[in-house]
């Protein structure tokens, strides 16, 4: 079981919070998916697998229509997907991903939160060698099939780390690998829980208790922002 594991384990319930904001990131995500792959799940893999993820969130399904349909209305602005890198106290580096309509707006409100809490916002790609960008599968396990025969499977697919979480088995692959990964489990069965985009750090920073309050207070405020989809940070934290 890898650090990638680790880390997700320990922080991703916290990027996701209360049902509300589910529905809002996985809406913005199907209008992203549907404007860029077309409106039809039938040839939009991306679209496909982000509907199933929306099912098994229990979103209503009039959520899900609005949300593509978003993506084809003239009438309706445009999101845009915006990356803010920067540094939080005691040297914590912190990935922003955002899906925004006014990135005027949302890159003030980011800037405000790093200044007020002791950080600073940096350029773009300042952090880039800190962490890999990894495509990350949940999928259903199968009775007839082994983690290590999947797993030797998909080695050839870019999946580079497969392991059990509870009732589900979780891929992690090259960010590139996206699609033949999901080919591979949609032709053989699989059922896809969800399938998501995750910044994994290579190198983690031990805090104190005090430490790690500051840059929770820090995160908190920055995952509060609706524009905000994700939240990566290279902080060791309690699991």
């Amino acid at each position: 079981m890898g650090r990638a594991f680790e880390y997700r384990k320990a922080t991703k319930l916290k990027r996701w919070g209360n049902m509300a904001r589910v529905f809002t990131k996985l809406g913005k995500q199907i209008t992203i998916a549907a404007r860029d792959g077309g409106p039809d799940p039938d040839t939009n893999p991306r679209l496909r697998v982000l509907i199933q993820q929306s099912k098994k969130e229990n979103m209503p399904k009039d959520n899900v229509e609005r949300a593509i349909k978003k993506a084809t209305s003239k009438d309706e602005a445009g999101y845009k997907e915006m990356v803010y890198e920067g540094y939080g106290p005691n040297g914590i580096a912190i990935v922003v991903e955002t899906a925004t309509d006014n990135p005027t707006r949302t890159v003030a409100n980011i800037r405000s939160y790093f200044n007020r809490y002791g950080g600073s916002l940096g350029t773009t790609g300042s952090l880039q060698f800190l962490f890999d960008h990894k495509c990350v599968f949940k999928i259903a396990p199968k009775e007839d099939v082994s983690l290590d025969e999947l797993e030797l499977e998909l080695i050839d697919f870019g999946v580079d780390e497969l392991v059990e979480d509870d009732e589900a088995i979780i891929l992690y692959g090259e960010f590139q690998s996206y699609s033949s990964i999901q080919k591979y489990l949609e032709e053989n069965n699989f059922e896809i829980y969800s399938a998501e985009f995750e910044r994994i750090p290579n190198d983690m920073k031990e805090l104190n208790e005090e430490q790690k309050a500051q840059i929770q207070k820090l995160l908190e405020k920055i995952e509060e922002d609706e524009d905000v989809q994700n939240v990566f940070h290279n902080m060791v934290e309690e699991e």
